[in-house]
């Protein structure tokens, strides 16, 4: 078991690569005002719709640059993982959508269920090692973060904390630890519980976790409420932690975040995806889109910016703060096989949603 310290943290360098950052950290989901990419040559023709659930920062950044390097103006239009999934299927081929790029891999998997993807190109493919795309190539990995349980180090040690995620099942655990189940966050990590674990194992979870856990409403929320003594860990993303530390550290000063490892359900390394939808009228640029953002500039961006998402393409490292996606012991899955109907359906009789 590991686990990541205040103290092994870099303080002083994450607040200077904050301040020099072209990025700030974005809440999850987006906000509610599209964002327009402009300022190069090139005109209407030569436009593409983003439909974006990754960080609007993040996003805006890539946007940017493409315009620049290409000329090809970027319009986004802000949103969930499942409500700009379901909106694009609502949509249909009649969608103005070119690109869509989710925080996570279920609400890519349902629009790929759909059948409303184009193959990604084989640049595309290139760049992107298979571990880090499905294997239908239907659509492809962007970023990637990690699922840690972050903790009370002024109350838990390292002996204390909990070897699987499985274990948060175990009555021991009651009124200890949260979540925020309504978010997409938490329900990729149960589509990654489903699929490792099977339907009977992750329901008698879900119904455990309803009896042992205290729900909060987004990561952020749940570690504040760990650094604030409300309970004594929380399963969320790691950048939330990394993010707090970057700005103030108000709401992490007590946390320390664990890797559970070992190929354990709770070691799920989840994909943010892009996809090029098959109605995009502007084929050729959505895909040089895509290209872009799963190139060794695009993903610099994710190193060197204020997301403290990791990479997953063109052989460009983590941020040094970090741990090695290598070093995570990630269980294998096939992203196209993570199911989100069967977790929105699993959860919503646990009584979670």
């Amino acid at each position: 078991m590991t686990s990541l310290t205040r103290k092994q943290f870099s303080k002083t360098a994450l607040a200077a690569l904050a301040g020099a950052s072209v990025l700030a950290l974005a809440a999850c989901g987006g906000s509610t005002t599209p964002a327009d990419s402009s300022g190069a040559a090139g005109g209407a023709e030569d436009a593409i719709t983003v439909y974006n659930a990754q960080h609007d920062s993040l996003t805006q950044a890539w946007a940017d640059e493409f315009t620049k390097e290409t000329g090809i103006r970027v319009t986004i239009r802000p949103g969930s993982d499942l409500e700009l999934s379901n909106q694009i299927i609502a949509e249909g081929d009649k969608s103005p959508a070119d690109v869509f790029l989710t925080e996570n891999s279920p609400a890519m998997t349902q629009v790929e269920n759909a059948g409303l993807f184009a193959e990604i190109s084989s640049t595309v493919q290139d760049q992107v090692p298979a571990e880090y795309r499905p294997s239908t190539n239907k659509w492809t990995g962007i970023a990637a973060r990690s699922t840690v349980f972050a903790y009370d180090k002024t109350k838990l040690t390292e002996d204390k904390l909990p070897k699987s995620i499985m274990d948060l099942a175990d009555p021991a655990w009651k009124d200890r630890w949260a979540a925020s189940p309504s978010g997409a966050d938490f329900q990729a990590i149960v589509s990654a519980m489903l699929e490792l674990e099977g339907e009977e194992a992750t329901s008698a979870w879900l119904k455990s976790m309803k009896e042992n856990s205290k729900a909060y409403k987004g990561n952020s929320t749940a570690m504040k409420a760990v650094n604030a003594g409300e309970v004594e860990g929380a399963i969320i993303y790691h950048y939330y932690w990394f993010g707090d530390q970057a700005k103030t550290g108000e709401n992490s000063k007590n946390v320390a975040m664990h890797y559970f490892k070992n190929e354990d359900p709770g070691a799920f390394v989840s994909i943010s995806g892009g996809g090029v939808l098959a109605s995009s009228k502007h084929q050729d640029n959505a895909q040089k889109f895509l290209e872009y953002v799963t190139g060794k500039a695009g993903q610099t961006i994710l190193q060197t910016g204020g997301s403290f998402e990791y990479p997953v393409a063109s052989e460009v490292p983590a941020n040094e703060e970090l741990v090695p996606l290598d070093e995570l012991q990630a269980p294998k899955i096939d992203p196209a096989k993570l199911n989100s109907a069967k977790v929105t359906e699993l959860m919503t009789q646990a009584g979670l949603l």
